[in-house]
């Protein structure tokens, strides 16, 4: 009796612990539920600029620099006519950089210049300006296409991670993409670590914003307070 007792105990818990984490995901994403490449203009999709954009995005986020200052640097780079490989390439660097400064990235104006010059020369060479390309090289293998993402300049595991987070919201084979960032966010939310068990808290279409928003739950002090009161 007493052990039916405890295994009643235990389940009650355990959807009382369910019904909880599910909520904080719910509170997670209407607090902070925007994705990183939609806060810097980009609309995803299956498409070569919107993906090639959301990979310079990467690339800017990869030196230890305020995620919001990387965003504003990618929104001005595009807003400054420089949203294509093609357009970067004939772009000069005295443009990259003062389109990097305007949104006070300056500290690795110059090197992340030459390295989307770079960047911008491999799509070419490589992909054809069509990161879809770089998926097809992959077999949508989703362990794989991590590593074609990092043969980019200065993209490595951090820059990976960021692009794949994202592009999740388009490319179904990467999903579910939690990273370890957004694991950490995830513990110190109290939700579970593992991706498929936060993958259980969302719709699969929301994957991406919930790793989003737990990664700001890592860099934002308060917003973990805020999310997890009264739960």
């Amino acid at each position: 009796m007493a052990r039916k007792q405890e295994t009643g105990r235990g389940s009650r818990r355990a959807a009382r612990d369910d019904r909880a984490a599910h909520e904080i995901a719910d509170r997670l994403l209407a607090e902070a539920g925007t994705t990183y490449a939609e806060e810097a203009g980009i609309r995803i999709a299956d498409k070569p600029a919107a993906l090639y954009r959301l990979l310079m995005l990467a690339e800017l986020v990869s030196v230890p620099i305020r995620a919001n200052t990387a965003v504003a640097a990618a929104r001005e780079i595009a807003d400054s006519g420089m949203g294509t490989p093609r357009a970067v390439r004939e772009s000069s660097r005295h443009d990259l950089i003062h389109a990097l400064g305007r949104a006070h990235y300056v500290r690795y104006d110059e090197s992340t210049a030459t390295a989307l010059h770079r960047g911008a020369e491999l799509m070419r060479r490589r992909y054809h300006d069509d990161l879809r390309r770089l998926r097809k090289d992959a077999e949508r293998d989703p362990t794989r296409m991590p590593e074609l993402i990092r043969e980019f300049p200065r993209l490595g595991p951090v820059g990976a991670d960021v692009f794949c987070r994202e592009a999740q919201a388009v490319w179904p084979e990467l999903r579910p993409y939690f990273d370890a960032k957004a694991q950490a966010g995830a513990r110190r939310l109290g939700l579970p670590t593992e991706p498929e068990r936060l993958a259980e808290l969302v719709d699969p279409d929301d994957y991406a914003r919930l790793a989003a928003a737990l990664v700001r739950a890592t860099l934002e002090r308060d917003l973990a307070s805020r999310v997890t009161e009264q739960v």
